[in-house]
Formats: structure tokens, sequence, C-alpha cells
């Protein structure tokens, strides 16, 4: 149902872009990035309301992430720059046709869930 795709390795500083890309079910209502780094739970990033368009993000994450989306293509994308070495971990795409706004960042309120991806940032 997703297709997450970018991710790698940067130096601190450095810039990289996710991709992922949602079936018709799995592209309705809120659809975004959670990350887990090794020994932590996994968090909210950013996702953004395929109704309304706009963006929620992190406050670990504001002014240095965008997220963006485009319905033609089911695409949900975040743009990641400045980054820092405590951004490393495994980001996961996730999409929730049932999530409400109080709960668009728990983890649980998402029902589609891409493949992870390993962003590591070397100090």
């Amino acid at each position: 149902q997703l297709q997450a795709s970018g991710g790698g390795y940067v130096q601190a500083g450095g810039s990289l872009i996710l991709s992922c890309v949602a079936s018709r079910r799995a592209a309705r209502g809120f659809m975004g990035w959670f990350r887990q780094a090794l020994g932590k739970e996994r968090e909210f990033v950013a996702v953004i309301s395929w109704n309304s368009g706009r963006a929620y993000l992190a406050d670990s994450v504001k002014g240095r992430f965008t997220i963006s989306e485009d319905r033609a293509k089911k695409t949900v994308d975040l743009q990641m720059s400045s980054l820092k070495p405590e951004d490393t971990a495994t980001y996961y795409c996730a999409a929730s046709a049932t999530a409400i706004l109080s709960s668009r960042a728990t983890p649980s309120a998402y029902d589609y869930w891409g493949q992870g991806t390993l962003v590591t940032v070397s100090s």
C-alpha cells in the first residue's frame, strides 16, 4: 500500500529527500513520516492532510524539514535539510484514513505502513 524510497548516508548539515507512493486505498486522510532510532520508540516527524493540504511537523524538525504532496501521483515527499546526527533513524511512511487531527502524531492511529528506510547522519 505504501512504497518508500530515499534515505542513505549524509554528513551533518546535508540534505536528503524521502518519497512515499501510496495506493489509491491508502491515499486518504493523513499521510506522512515517523522515525525510530535504535532503542527508542517510534516518533512523529511530519504528516500532511490529503483533504486540506495542511502540513504538521514535529518541533524538532520545524525549519529544517518540509513535507509536500502530489495528489496526482499519490506521493508524499519529506525534504530534509540541515540534518543532524540526532536525525539518524529508520524513517517510516504511514497513512491513515481514520486518524483525526488530535491523533495525527500517534503511530497507532495509522493503518498503513511502508517499509522503513534508513537515514544516517554523521557528525
